[in-house]
């Protein structure tokens, strides 16, 4: 049996999805094809569970502080509640995003799928499918060491469905995900440690932001264990002993795989129809996402151009524009804002200072305050706030914040730094007081310059 289509994507989640939907309101006869559940890492085991889990994470917080606003507060936690509730909401998306590609017309088809030539996806099932253009976006796949015991680890898949929390949990990477779960398991009582071979957690990000987040996470009883990785997992009664490479062992109830992701490429038959990958076995495409077959294009995480969602949605939205609406659309990744859901909350968009110091002559402007809400209490942790320009009030280069809502108040300076906001514009803005963001709009000088590639 064949069945023939303009578009067979394969892959439902959000980039999959857009491109689907997008195809489809263009006219396009449009077929996605989904082995697990509609909505793909994001919705199911990405990052919608992982806030949900996060938003529980933080009410620790919120107790520690309630008495100094006269509250009383006698609270416990229960771990399968926020599980079943979690499980609803997930749902909930999954069918939204189901009706979203029966209003577009788009058949969706729950197999798995190869390539099987430039025009042919072969089904699980044995059905063909023919289609003048193939899209591939099956995203990425959590990346776990090949180590002895291995199998005893888990990865932030499982982790959304673990039965019951351990007693305490040993997390290893320096990354989003691992600073995000050592924020959710700490916050739900668990004691938690985070092991990571590097120096310091968020490689590449500002260095106040590495410094302000290191400092929460250890206010928060998070131990942090550097320059080191786990050699091997053994299982010990109802333990797991983890032995690492500077010679070291210890017992934990939960071993966490949190050392990066890897493009879902394997075993799709690119190498049967000539699809370009690199060494990553990222899918090779161009500004348009064609790969090196005109017909075959792919988008999200499995061309690891940027593993974050909205990429992944701006990707397939262009890629439909270009092939099915006649609106040739490149990406621009030049300029993409990021927010780390750890607590502390960190959001970042732009150059950090390391990398526009080498750029010419800046000003840098940093404020530290405690929040509002922690004033009337003994609570310590500080905002840090940060605005990176050219000299003489010219253009932002870059914004970083740590403290509450970081990720609300960034989105906002995206729009103006998409716009190429210089340091007078944001000057022209009037502070809303008393926020934390009007910061951003009232620093009066910097705090300190980089001239001729030195700091003064």
């Amino acid at each position: 049996m064949s069945d023939s289509y303009d578009l067979v994507v394969i892959g439902a989640g959000s980039g999959g999805v857009r491109a689907a939907r997008i195809a489809g309101g263009y006219g396009a006869r449009v077929a996605i094809v989904e082995e697990y559940r509609i909505g793909g890492t994001c919705v199911i085991r990405g990052c919608v569970p992982k806030k949900l889990f996060v938003y529980g994470a933080r009410f620790r917080d919120l107790f520690e502080i309630a008495p100094s606003f006269g509250w009383t507060v006698d609270a416990s936690f229960d771990w399968p509640t926020l599980l079943a509730n979690k499980d609803k909401e997930i749902e909930r998306l999954e069918k939204a995003y189901v009706s979203g590609l029966d209003g577009a017309k788009v058949d969706i088809i729950r197999d798995r799928a190869v390539l099987a030539g430039p025009n042919t996806v072969r089904l699980g099932s044995g059905r063909e499918l023919t289609a003048k253009t193939i899209l591939v976006a099956t995203g990425a796949r959590p990346f776990v060491p090949d180590i002895p015991g291995r199998e005893l680890g888990i990865t932030s898949n499982e982790a959304f469905h673990l039965a019951q929390l351990p007693h305490s949990i040993l997390i290893e990477g320096g990354g989003y995900v691992a600073v995000e779960f050592a924020t959710i398991f700490a916050g739900l009582g668990v004691a938690t440690s985070i092991v990571y071979r590097g120096e310091q957690v968020l490689r590449g990000f500002d260095h106040d932001m590495r410094e302000g987040l290191e400092a929460g996470l250890q206010s928060r009883g998070i131990r942090l264990i550097y320059q080191t990785s786990i050699k091997a997992l053994r299982q010990a009664g109802e333990d797991i002993v983890a032995s690492f490479t500077d010679g070291v062992e210890a017992p934990f109830g939960a071993v966490m795989f949190a050392t990066g992701r890897s493009p879902n490429s394997a075993g799709l038959g690119l190498e049967t129809v000539g699809v370009g990958v690199d060494g990553y076995g990222a899918i090779a495409v161009d500004a348009y996402s064609q790969t090196s077959v005109p017909s075959i294009y792919a988008v999200g995480d499995v061309t690891n151009r940027a593993q974050l969602t909205p990429i992944a949605i701006r990707e397939g939205h262009a890629f439909a524009d270009t092939v099915f609406g006649d609106k040739p659309t490149a990406v621009d990744h030049s300029l993409i804002g990021t927010a780390v859901f750890s607590e502390p909350e960190i959001a970042t968009i732009g150059l950090a200072e390391h990398d526009a110091a080498t750029r010419g002559d800046i000003d840098v402007y940093v404020a530290r305050f405690r929040p509002m809400m922690n004033t009337l209490s003994l609570k310590s942790e500080r905002t840090i706030m940060k605005l990176i320009t050219l000299k003489d009030g010219g253009k932002v280069l870059g914004v970083h914040i740590l403290g509450p809502s970081a990720g609300e108040i960034v989105q906002m300076a995206a729009i103006a730094m998409s716009m190429n906001a210089t340091k007078a514009d944001f000057d022209r803005a009037v502070a809303m007081h008393p926020t934390a963001a009007e910061e951003l709009v009232t620093f009066k000088k910097p705090t300190y310059v980089y001239r001729d590639g030195a700091k003064v």
